[in-house]
């Protein structure tokens, strides 16, 4: 799998470049900002890009506002985005986009190598891939009808959120995949959404719901 990986932080990148490596990627070409992207997106074509929110010059929105982009030159082209802190506004910027094949994780998650590249092999196959606490801080702020939510529904609800399927979900609740299917079912019955969406739209109609139903916040320091 090819990887391009923007990310101004030498040490970072460089450990990025490791450890895809390691576990068998190809990384095609390292930048430290939004242009260098998106030359190298158009150079190489790359079956992903790993891109950091904050790039140079202002370190405020370039590598959000620089992925966004690539997909528009390049339809379909997944993008997984990392960020040092949750920051609701840019998060719901690159939600935005439905076109599948979207990731969000906070950094502190690449030093968990299995959970950092199975997101990355999801999205890369167009799935979705959000960080847990993403997903738990929206949660959080959420009011009806996540509130009618169990917390058991609320587990699985975050799950979905982060991109599991049906079995994956009940492998990390030690659960049948009967009783996923009833949770699942539960859960769009209450937020009001077709239980007919399937994979990255599925997911996609839950992270619809959650921005849809409270404030985005306002972005991490």
């Amino acid at each position: 799998m090819r990887v391009v990986v923007a990310e101004d932080n030498v040490l970072l990148a460089a450990g990025l470049e490791l450890l895809l490596s390691s576990q068998g990627f190809d990384v095609v070409a390292i930048t430290g900002d939004g242009p260098g992207l998106l030359a190298a997106v158009e150079a190489h074509r790359p079956d992903i890009a790993v891109v950091d929110v904050r790039l140079p010059p202002a370190f405020r929105d370039e590598g959000i506002r620089a992925a966004l982009r690539a997909r528009r030159d390049h339809p379909g082209l997944p993008v997984l985005v990392l960020s040092q802190y949750v920051e609701h506004a840019y998060a719901g910027r690159l939600l935005a986009d439905t076109g599948g094949g979207i990731g969000y994780l906070l950094k502190d998650r690449v030093s968990r190598v299995d959970e950092f590249t199975d997101a990355l092999r999801r999205v890369a196959a167009g799935g979705t891939a959000m960080d847990p606490e993403v997903i738990a801080q929206l949660l959080a702020v959420r009011g009806d009808p996540v509130d009618a939510l169990t917390p058991r529904e609320r587990e699985v609800l975050a799950l979905m959120a982060e991109g599991h399927d049906n079995a994956g979900i009940a492998q990390r609740l030690f659960v049948t995949d009967n009783a996923v299917h009833k949770h699942v079912g539960n859960v769009f019955h209450k937020l009001g959404l077709s239980a007919g969406d399937s994979g990255h739209r599925r997911v996609r109609a839950v992270l619809a719901h959650l921005r849809r139903h409270g404030g985005t916040g306002s972005p991490g320091g």
